[in-house]
């Protein structure tokens, strides 16, 4: 695992954007999984202007999103399908049937899961998947006590999830109780992993997931036993982490072809 600890998030996801970017050009049909939420929206931003900038190609790109709320049309504006077609989709050249998110109106859940899975192996694997991390340091919606070998299925949403979502509903009782998302497992699968982010709020998580005990209580661990996760951080972030001098020692001193 590299951690990477940059001075604010416009910094850390420049960053990660370049990162992004050279999985691309080094493969134009490279598959990208994809996250939500406030984290990965700078992120999104910077790919759009290289894409702008005719500097990035998605044409022939394919991705796979984490995650959906169950029972929520893709047309509501708190869904993640209408989440990426606003912040990514709508600004860049992906063609929308390489574009994949888990159907939140499944009639056949278990089904849906099961083809989403056969769907990421034909499609080749996933080769760079981005993540966010919750306060209790789920990623996806795999939360606290999730298997680590699990694959995409319908998760029920815990207490505190829920109340960290509630701004996007106007109230907590307005979240969905339940979510389809791509399972620890899935996600290990990744021959790439960038995890980001920001904030004193997820500093605890950050310091469990690098340096805490690999433990299903904060599913972060399970990203210890990656060959090939980077986690790109700002300061505030990394506020508990053990470690910043090495960390930041190690990324100012990057050989040339392994900076980006």
């Amino acid at each position: 695992m590299e951690v990477i600890i940059l001075p604010s998030p416009e910094e850390a996801s420049k960053v990660a954007a370049r990162l992004v970017a050279r999985v691309v050009r080094d493969k134009p049909t490279a598959v990208l999984g994809l996250a939500t939420g406030s984290t990965p929206l700078r992120l999104y931003r910077e790919l759009i202007a290289l894409h702008q900038a005719d500097q990035l190609d998605f044409s022939k790109t394919s991705t796979f999103n984490l995650d959906e709320y169950v029972g929520l049309a893709t047309d509501r504006p708190q869904s993640y399908a209408h989440f990426m077609q606003e912040n990514l989709f709508n600004h860049v050249n992906i063609p929308p049937d390489q574009t994949h998110i888990p159907d939140g109106m499944a009639a056949n859940v278990p089904g849906h899961c099961a083809e989403y899975e056969r769907a990421i192996q034909k499609a080749g694997g996933i080769d760079l998947q981005v993540l966010g991390i919750g306060s209790d340091g789920h990623i996806g919606f795999n939360e606290p006590v999730s298997s680590l070998s699990s694959r995409t299925r319908i998760k029920t949403l815990t207490r505190r999830t829920r109340a960290d979502n509630a701004p996007y509903f106007g109230s907590e009782d307005a979240v969905p109780h339940h979510v389809i998302t791509m399972g620890i497992g899935t996600i290990m699968e990744s021959r790439g992993i960038l995890l980001m982010a920001f904030g004193e709020k997820k500093a605890d998580a950050i310091a469990k997931t690098v340096e805490g005990p690999l433990t299903a209580l904060v599913p972060g661990s399970a990203l210890q036993m990656h060959v090939n996760a980077k986690v790109i951080i700002d300061e505030a972030a990394a506020s508990k982490l053990t470690r910043t001098d090495y960390y930041k020692w190690v990324y100012d001193n990057k050989p040339d072809w392994q900076k980006f």
